[in-house]
């Protein structure tokens, strides 16, 4: 329900391929550091929207569990990672996606 999408912050799961290394996200990652606001919340379910008469507020997702489905195949410390099929809901009524998984294929030579 948020008007602009924000750029998701993995919590700090490294993982690394040829000799690169880089943070990796995995299903617990819903905090307000791996997840940020949205630009401006349009919710009327948001608290802070009805009581400014329905006019947009900031963005501030409350996170109703974790990113689901995950990974099937892929843990980080026994955790299913983050795919491009994850999302999770926000309690305002909104469903978070995950438009670039940044994933990429690599072929080792």
């Amino acid at each position: 329900m948020g008007a602009a999408p924000a750029t998701f912050a993995a919590s700090g799961q490294s993982v690394s391929a040829v000799s690169v290394s880089t943070a990796a996200g995995v299903i617990t990652d819903i905090g307000p550091d791996c997840i940020p606001g949205f630009g401006m919340c349009m919710s009327t379910a948001n608290p802070a929207v009805a009581a400014a008469q329905n006019a947009p507020q900031p963005c501030l997702p409350v996170i109703t569990g974790p990113w689901s489905p995950g990974s099937a195949s892929v843990t980080i410390g026994d955790v299913a990672a983050l795919d491009d099929s994850s999302q999770c809901v926000c309690s305002w009524a909104g469903t978070i996606t995950v438009s670039s998984a940044g994933e990429e294929a690599t072929t080792l030579q």
